[in-house]
């Protein structure tokens, strides 16, 4: 039997000029029990559909019904939660939760009320947190109270837009598993927005994606028995075949071919050397240990005594590589990669780069950092000729032009270059800091989680805008991230730390996969998975706070010790 069910429906907003089309022909039916989740690209109206489930909009055009009736407004057999959380900062926990039980059941006394609550709030671990206001809660709590506060309405069916989006990697992953478990403890009707191909993987009876059209796209069929072990799927190969299916189907609908740039790099030089196309893309790599990490420490001071962040932090990279830093939040990842940049100093120990010490910053360590940090009110063109100016001063106006434009044209901005910032979506200003990057031509490129405020599938398409600029540069690159698949993608080499305080390199995978790298290639090369358990493996022993004994240095450090 349907419980929510969408005939012809199509969605627009503004009028004439104006109009625009953001579902079209939409035929959708939702049966009872079922987990559904709706993947899709930023834009592709995943929003909209979910709010014309929940009545908060009225289609254009064709009907949406629960349970045969027309759906005209919001109804407490339709529970939703949002990506914002929603609360009223002034109740506690079980204060913002009663609201929905006093809402339900007015006729309960005031135990029973206390009691339903109290149920709810254990439901999704919050017990210990009860008198607690949201000020007071870390943003994985605050979902939590937001999911408790939902299903105190006792829903038929759950509407979940994007509730996992604004949380760290292992916070989505608990709160995933815990909507699941109450899905499957209830089997209430649960429909799921996401951009995230793996969490619609292990929480979907079926996946459909959203075309960029407003269209439905194809239709995947999750076969995978229940439970399914988050670690287990990385060796199952249904979850590698469909994870497969499902991002080239999503990367050949979503990312489209981006028209090759006319500009030329011209033949200048910038203060800091190196340049003339980049030496022939460093031509030989042969340089080793261009830079030194070498007994690195970063100490804070604190009022209860100096707290070792990082400690004895000891790598060495060669010229033309690209390593991927990866530990769980607040193991001094960023901590080392600003100490590199030169914008935090250096409690003991010392970085060289090409045999001298980091003292300050420099253009020629270029950082990108997550949030854009371009100035609003200059154009793409402006943002990115502000270093370029100063890095190139013997170049003339209009060859320092031709680098701006070339690196534009690189990262697919080459029709955009003269709009303003504040215009821009936060992947297209991201594009921007991309090319402001490599424009400096530095020597060492430092990116701190540089998609991290993207979703999922612009993550996809400017990783592979990253690949592309970077194989034509070579430049030794840095990149911070808590995403397993970006580190490997992105990495020659993926070096892991433990947890912090006293932060180290715990283990380094070596990451041999041909160049150039695409998604696609990667999800079919047959080592692609056991490189992705290595990391994995690693991060699961550290997942909850845990110390693990001091393993042996990796047998890199190991022969460096030794010379």
């Amino acid at each position: 039997m349907s419980v929510l069910e969408f005939k012809n429906v199509s969605k627009s907003f503004g009028e004439g000029t104006a109009k625009t089309d953001v579902l079209k022909d939409i035929n959708l039916a939702v049966a009872e029990g079922e987990f559904l989740v709706l993947l899709g690209f930023s834009g592709t109206g995943k929003t909209t559909l979910i709010n014309l489930m929940a009545g908060l909009e009225s289609p254009t055009k064709g009907d949406v019904t629960f349970k045969g009736k027309p759906i005209t407004g919001p109804g407490p057999e339709r529970g939703v939660i949002f990506q914002s959380y929603s609360l009223m900062p002034w109740l506690t926990v079980n204060g913002n939760v009663g609201l929905a039980v006093d809402t339900m059941f007015p006729g309960l006394s005031k135990a029973e009320k206390a009691e339903k609550v109290a149920h709810y709030v254990n439901m999704v671990g919050l017990g210990h947190a009860t008198t607690r206001r949201p000020a007071e809660l870390s943003g994985g709590m605050r979902q939590r109270v937001n999911v408790a506060r939902a299903l105190a309405m006792d829903p038929e069916v759950l509407l979940l837009d994007e509730p996992l989006s604004a949380l760290d990697a292992l916070t989505r992953a608990n709160l995933a598993d815990e909507i699941e478990a109450i899905w499957d403890a209830d089997k209430k009707t649960c429909v799921l927005i996401t951009n995230d191909v793996d969490e619609a993987i292990l929480l979907a009876d079926r996946i459909i994606a959203l075309n960029p059209d407003g269209t439905l796209g194809d239709e995947f069929k999750v076969t995978i028995p229940r439970p399914r072990e988050r670690g287990a799927m990385n060796t199952d190969e249904t979850f590698k075949s469909l994870r497969m299916q499902v991002t080239n189907y999503l990367m050949d609908v979503g990312i489209k071919a981006r028209v090759e740039g006319t500009k030329e790099l011209p033949d200048v030089t910038p203060i800091h050397g190196v340049p003339t196309a980049v030496a022939k893309a460093q031509e030989g790599l042969l340089d080793e240990r261009f830079l030194d990490f070498s007994q690195l420490h970063k100490v804070y001071p604190t009022p209860k005594g100096p707290l070792t962040v990082v400690e004895d932090f000891d790598l060495k990279i060669n010229r033309g590589e690209f390593i991927s830093l990866i530990g769980h939040s607040g193991c001094g990842k960023s901590t080392v990669l600003t100490m590199a940049a030169g914008l935090n100093e250096i409690s003991k120990g010392a970085i060289k780069l090409d045999g001298r010490h980091v003292e300050g910053a420099d253009p020629e360590r270029a950082v990108v950092f997550q949030s854009p940090n371009l100035f609003p009110w200059l154009s793409a063109r402006e943002n990115c000729a502000i270093g370029v100016d100063k890095v190139y001063p013997r170049a003339s106006q209009a060859e320092r032009q031709d680098v701006v434009e070339y690196y534009l044209e690189r990262v697919g901005l080459a029709d955009a270059m003269d709009r303003p910032a504040h215009s821009m979506s936060n992947g297209m200003q991201q594009r921007v800091g991309i090319a402001r990057a490599f424009a400096l031509s530095p020597k060492l490129l430092l990116l701190d989680e540089p998609f991290g405020m993207l979703d999922s599938l612009t993550r996809w398409e400017l990783q592979e805008v990253l690949m592309e600029v970077w194989s034509r540069t070579k430049v030794t690159a840095i990149c911070v991230t808590h995403d397993v698949d970006e580190a490997i993608l992105l990495a020659d080499r993926v070096v892991m730390m433990t947890n912090g305080p006293q932060a180290t390199i715990g283990k380094i995978v070596d990451v041999d996969l041909p160049r150039p790298r695409t998604r696609k290639a990667l999800l079919e090369h047959p080592d692609y998975y056991t490189y992705r358990q290595q990391v994995l493996d690693f991060l699961e022993e550290y997942e909850h706070g845990a110390k693990p004994k001091p393993k042996a240095k990796p047998e890199a450090a190991k022969a460096i010790a030794a010379e």
